[in-house]
């Protein structure tokens, strides 16, 4: 019997996954390329947070968006939609080279990636709760490694002219192809249901913190980190090896959650991985050294990247099919929320003697404290039910 419940998730999940990584190449491409090549396009080096932030201000709108598209139109669709509209916004950028024409392609890209994030983490959370982490985690590692490949493509193809744009289109065509002609299972559209405030309520509150403190670190990582590395002086085909490293650390750390997760509770996993990136931040404060920064930067990207998945995995733990789509979405919203605020915040550090670092070390360190008292008070309620 166990053999003929094995294909089922194979088959369900192998498109999006496909699909997932050929996007997060280009993404992770774009996401290191679009703060080095402002001043190309006479655009002020100041904009980057300002294009990060419009970003994640419509991941969090399409957060709050997505679910009726999904429950009317499909995973698959709906799919297919997210990424022909991201397509359009790299068009955007090409012909309307200006702050508001800018702004306004990464304001609507960021709808259609909220879009992409809760359609393809709620089509591999639907299915039996034991695989729920296994899945997840090849859904990160297939976006993290993604987007560490993507940021090669700063040495290899650069940062001027129009070849970036054309090979990030080109990938995510290659994505809608996938999604339209790949043959894979989607969850039954009748398993979408919205959840209820009260029932947002109830949602593991450890869990909606991780996600926003992961968009508060994240968030001001991608709009932030190539710039706090060329201020060091770091050369800039430099730069995408580092920005590499980060999401390296980030794929490499997935396999590891669910395993550890069999031996610690999640939010004192959580705690542990904020404690792991407060240590790699202060090394990288100590030792000014290109070698130390490396093996920083890659810790930070596991501590960091480690967030998410664990958090969603929390809040969704024992809830029913079909509220999969909601809490996925109310997950993505805290996310963004915080992807929004990050880099705002963090860009008051960045004259600062230690810049983007402290930010991210006061960040994490206030989350340690955090999800070490929770982690006490669950287990309080643990030991006080029984």
């Amino acid at each position: 019997m166990e053999n003929t419940l094995v294909p089922t998730p194979k088959t369900r999940i192998y498109v999006p996954v496909i699909a997932l990584t050929l996007y997060a190449v280009a993404s992770g491409y774009l996401m290191s390329l679009i703060p080095l090549m402002l001043p190309e396009y006479g655009l002020e080096s100041s904009l980057a947070s300002w294009l990060a932030s419009a970003f994640y201000a419509g991941l969090l709108v399409g957060a709050l968006a997505i679910e009726p598209i999904v429950a009317k139109f499909g995973h698959r669709k709906a799919y297919t939609y997210c990424l022909v509209a991201f397509i359009s916004t790299i068009a955007a950028m090409l012909l309307l080279p200006s702050s508001m024409g800018w702004l306004a392609a990464r304001f609507i890209a960021g709808i259609s990636v909220a879009g992409i994030f809760v359609i393809v983490e709620s089509w591999l959370l639907h299915g039996d709760e034991s695989g729920r982490a296994k899945r997840l985690g090849l859904y990160m590692g297939a976006l993290y490694g993604g987007s560490s490949l993507g940021q090669l493509g700063i040495g290899i193809l650069g940062i001027q002219g129009s070849v970036p744009f054309i090979a990030i289109g080109t990938l995510l065509i290659l994505a809608v192809l996938v999604v339209v002609f790949g043959d894979s299972e989607q969850p039954p559209q009748e398993h979408t249901e919205a959840m209820s405030l009260k029932q947002i309520m109830k949602l593991n509150h450890a869990a909606i913190i991780g996600c926003i403190v992961s968009g508060l670190t994240l968030g001001a990582i991608y709009g932030l980190m190539p710039i706090e590395l060329s201020q060091r002086h770091i050369p800039t085909s430099d730069i995408g090896t580092l920005m590499a490293l980060i999401i390296l650390g980030g794929m490499a750390v997935q396999p590891m959650v669910p395993w550890v997760s069999k031996f610690f509770g999640r939010t004192l996993l959580m705690a542990m991985f904020c404690l792991i990136g407060v240590g790699a931040l202060a090394l990288a404060a100590s030792d000014a050294r290109l070698s130390v920064l490396a093996v920083s930067l890659f810790v930070i990207g596991m501590a960091t990247f480690a967030l998410y998945p664990i958090a969603i995995n929390l809040g969704c733990d024992k809830l029913d099919a079909n509220h999969i789509v909601s809490a996925t979405q109310v997950m993505l919203f805290s996310y963004s929320v915080g992807s929004v605020i990050g880099p705002m915040v963090a860009d008051l550090f960045m004259d600062g003697e230690h810049g983007l670092m402290e930010y991210l070390f006061l960040t994490l360190m206030a989350t340690c404290v955090y999800m070490l008292f929770a982690s006490i008070k669950n287990k309080g309620h643990i030991v006080a039910g029984e």
